[in-house]
């Protein structure tokens, strides 16, 4: 059995920076291009719940065996993440496996290997994949220019695959390169020609010779070489010390979102699958604290993802974030002044107890005439039928704002918009929430919305989080 890349989802946020933007606040010069920059309501789990999601377009929910989340900038020390997610995903609690991976920017191919050896052991299981990363750097340094936010995810299995994995290499190193402490808020590096030349270059470069000697390949034979990298320059220069030409190297989206950690990688695979043909092969190295490797085949199933362009339809749906001010105070290095305090405390009880509904986003269908409810209702409000109904998932849905109300003054003091809205699907059940992503002016009854899984306070000092709306930045998912 054939085991290999089985479905693929990404998340870019919608605020994207210019970097002359950050740079022009300093007064000083900077490169071009942009960087993805993660609304307020937004952290790694709601990125990586939303590339998850993006995976279903391909595989069924309940084909997905393990799910594994990788990123350096969890919000968690101590809780698991994946298992939050799987939730948010609304997989079976009873036969998923969840684990998260962490402290390398390397930990996505980490755990991708993982799940590659679980396939193979396990007669081809899928195991769902997710990288997301929101990286922080000090103000006015290089890295504030270049780290963006983002995530990736791969659905890894036998079968019908998009993509074989023919084969993968590890290499462990011990170089305190780029680090951050406990308790920090920004990363730290060391002197960039020792970064660069005996961290990234040495290491990269012995993983590739290795890998391509390892199953006889030559660079010639290689249609893409994916090299994540803090610059599209060193990866490059790698590429050519490689003996790879400078059209085989993937854009692994250095120029318009930023260095996104551990989701890079995941970034530049899809990049690459997106435009490979039946037999073209793909070389993916991915370095920190050592590096990985794999070979990659594209298979005749590659075709059904023509037309899907996942990549360039969220570069293509993104808003200019200008103010450099106020993206201090979403990333919490200049927090704006607080509004009033909530008043109501968070329940970690009630939390779990209503888990259904804030996380999987669950409502009823009435077993007795069809009709739909929600929140989940005992009693049906058509029939009158009591406890005879099912529940259904509302996550997926596009429905349409049935009416809405704009508060100039009730968000945040950085954030101040606030738009209540009223949406209504198909079967003519309400559903209340806030919009987030929006224009103003676009907003208007009737408009198509989807759901999307946000962070909306830390009260009971824990992340609290429910579904809001936004304008659709996706395409419909299938319903398989």
């Amino acid at each position: 059995m054939d085991v290999g890349i089985k479905s693929f989802g990404i998340y870019l946020p919608y605020y994207y920076m210019a970097r002359e933007a950050i740079s022009s606040a300093w007064e000083t010069k900077g490169p071009k291009g942009k960087k993805s920059i993660a609304n307020v309501d937004e952290d790694v789990v709601t990125m990586a719940v939303e590339a998850a999601m993006d995976c279903f377009r391909f595989v069924d929910r309940s084909d997905i065996k393990s799910l594994f989340f990788a990123s350096t900038t969890a919000p968690y020390a101590e809780k698991a993440h994946s298992a939050l997610i799987s939730v948010a995903c609304d997989l079976e609690n009873h036969s998923v496996f969840t684990s998260d991976f962490a402290q390398s920017t390397r930990a996505g191919t980490n755990a991708l290997m993982v799940a590659c050896d679980a396939a193979k052991a396990n007669d081809g299981r899928s195991t769902l994949v997710v990288a997301s990363d929101m990286r922080k750097a000090y103000p006015k340094s290089s890295e504030e220019l270049t780290l963006g936010d983002a995530a990736a995810a791969l659905v890894i299995g036998g079968g019908d695959v998009l993509a074989t994995i023919d084969g993968s290499l590890s290499l462990n190193d011990e170089i305190v390169d780029i680090w951050r402490n406990a308790g920090d808020a920004y990363i730290s590096q060391g002197e960039g020609r020792f970064v660069v030349d005996k961290g990234y270059m040495r290491v990269m470069g012995e993983i590739v010779r290795a890998i391509l000697g390892k199953y006889a390949l030559e660079p010639k034979s290689i249609a893409k070489v994916v090299f994540p990298a803090a610059g599209a320059g060193n990866a490059a220069k790698l590429a050519k010390k490689c003996g790879f030409a400078p059209e085989q190297v993937q854009d692994t989206l250095l120029g318009s979102v930023g260095n996104s950690g551990t989701a890079q990688a995941f970034l530049g695979i899809i990049g690459a699958l997106e435009g490979a043909k039946p037999g073209d092969k793909i070389l993916v190295a991915d370095y920190g604290s050592g590096a990985n490797a794999f070979i990659l085949t594209a298979t005749k199933a590659i075709g059904k993802i023509r037309g899907f362009d996942t990549i360039q339809r969220f570069l293509g749906n993104r808003k200019e974030f200008g103010s450099y001010a106020r993206y201090l105070s979403f990333r919490e290095i200049a927090p704006a002044q607080p509004g009033s305090p909530f008043k109501l405390p968070a329940s970690a009880a009630m939390t779990w107890r209503e888990q259904n509904l804030n996380i999987r986003l669950h409502g009823s269908r009435c077993s007795e005439c069809g009709a739909t409810i929600f929140p989940v209702n005992r009693v049906c409000h058509a029939c009158g039928a009591k406890d005879k109904y099912e529940e259904f998932r509302a996550s997926d849905l596009v429905t349409k704002v049935f009416t809405y109300s704009v508060d100039k003054y009730a968000g945040r003091s950085d954030d101040p918009v606030l738009i209540q809205t009223v949406t209504e699907d198909g079967n003519g059940t309400h559903y209340y929430t806030i919009m987030t992503d929006f224009n103003v002016e676009d907003v208007s009854v009737g408009m198509d919305v989807e759901f999307t899984f946000r962070k909306m306070h830390s009260l009971g000092n824990f992340p609290n989080y429910y579904w809001k709306l936004r304008p659709l930045r996706r395409e419909k998912r299938a319903t398989i």
